[in-house]
């Protein structure tokens, strides 16, 4: 038997090796933590380049002249309604319409398509589902012509697409993270209905207007100074006032533009599709949705927000949540805004939607709709959407907005 002096060395060696084996544990569970943090933080603010081919297409039937196409059965391809499905490296695209068949065993829906426009759908494999249903506004019929807004960052395009007998208010759409400015061609028949312009622009990171010297999304906390550009274009072309239909991020950085632009006065109403309330909110979702610990979840928000992470985001400035998060802010919103919101949105979760109604009823009116999922609003159900922005908007326009003869 050992003696207890041999005992004790060996006790001491042993404990020795075991708080040297949880040190180094701990540095790995640390070291991972904060690579995982960081590489959610950077995917938040990192601008994709290309949209993922994400839907199988496995067949294309002919139907007389019509056709129909067999996908994927997803959350989205499973949704009735109107929608555009991306091919060939996003350079061609159909409208797809209503469901004809879904076999849940198969994992396949069959659609009808409604028209293709740039490419051939039977030669196509995959594709990428969207709430677009055309990439530009001739394809809707429409008149319209390119112009350029001098953004900080630079010369951007933008879409004018004038009406007949225009009022003195015109519609200024902001798409959404990852979305390009087709995203407001939803709206457009509606505020031509109304008497508005509409100006579709692109904004810093997008894909068409250039980039920001740090190459990344600043959520609406950069954003907004340009839409304050498109205001004034909208101004010096005849416009008296504006009206901002923001999508999803563009939701947030049309409250920041409402906020903080030079021109803010001008902004008569907002009408938002999904919008971002509450950044946190929707960082903490996504963070589960992708079941990451709500603890390194925290961790990134902490390094969006931080100056020190800016090293690791590549931000040039860190992002202020607070200002961005309007329901403890609810009071401050003083632009009447109607906001639509799908209560299944899977990315922008719609309580703080209804939380800031419920605090400034005021000045927020709340639609609810449902099986929409996110920014879809539109494509479910056109003609509610249609009419409650219509019916929401016109008294507000006032008589200096009457269509001008």
């Amino acid at each position: 038997m050992a003696s207890s002096e041999t005992q004790s060395r060996s006790w001491l060696k042993w404990g020795a090796l075991g708080a040297a084996a949880a040190g180094t544990c701990a540095a790995v569970v640390v070291t991972a933590t904060s690579g995982l943090a960081a590489f959610f933080a950077r995917r938040v603010v990192t601008p994709e380049k290309h949209r993922v081919d994400d839907v199988a297409i496995l067949a294309v039937i002919a139907d007389g002249p019509a056709l129909q196409v067999v996908l994927e059965a997803t959350p989205d391809t499973i949704i009735d309604g109107t929608y555009g499905l991306y091919f060939n490296d996003s350079s061609a695209h159909a409208v797809i319409g209503r469901i004809l068949s879904y076999v849940p065993r198969e994992g396949s829906v069959t659609r009808e398509v409604l028209s293709v426009h740039g490419g051939e759908l039977r030669t196509a494999t995959a594709g990428w589902w969207s709430g677009s249903l055309y990439s530009d506004p001739g394809q809707l019929g429409l008149d319209f012509s390119e112009v350029e807004l001098s953004l900080p960052g630079g010369p951007a395009p933008a879409w004018y697409i004038p009406v007949l007998n225009p009022c003195a208010t015109w519609a200024i759409m902001v798409h959404g993270r990852g979305a390009r400015r087709n995203e407001g061609l939803r709206a457009v028949p509606t505020a031509h209905r109304l008497g508005m312009n509409a100006l579709l622009i692109s904004y810093r990171n997008d894909g068409d207007a250039p980039d920001a010297p740090d190459g990344r999304y600043g959520l609406g906390v950069t954003e907004w100074a340009d839409v304050e550009v498109a205001i004034d274009y909208a101004i010096a072309h005849g416009a008296k006032d504006v009206v901002l239909f923001g999508y999803s991020m563009g939701g947030a950085i049309s409250l920041q533009a409402a906020d903080l632009a030079r021109n803010r006065k001008h902004v008569l109403a907002m009408v938002l599709d999904a919008p971002v309330i509450n950044w946190v909110d929707v960082l903490a979702h996504q963070a589960q949705l992708n079941r990451i610990p709500n603890y390194v979840g925290k961790y990134g928000e902490l390094m969006l927000s931080h100056p020190l992470g800016r090293r690791i985001t590549g931000l040039a400035a860190p992002v202020d949540f607070k200002a961005m998060d309007w329901v403890s802010r609810a009071v401050e919103l003083r632009t009447p805004s109607l906001i639509l919101h799908s209560i299944d949105d899977d990315f922008v979760p719609y309580e703080p939607t209804a939380e800031l109604a419920r605090r400034n009823p005021e000045m927020v009116t709340f639609e609810p709709f449902s099986k929409a999922r996110h920014t879809k609003e539109w494509n479910v159900d056109p003609d509610r959407w249609e009419n409650v922005v219509e019916t929401w908007l016109r008294p507000r326009l006032g008589r200096h907005s009457l269509p001008r003869h």
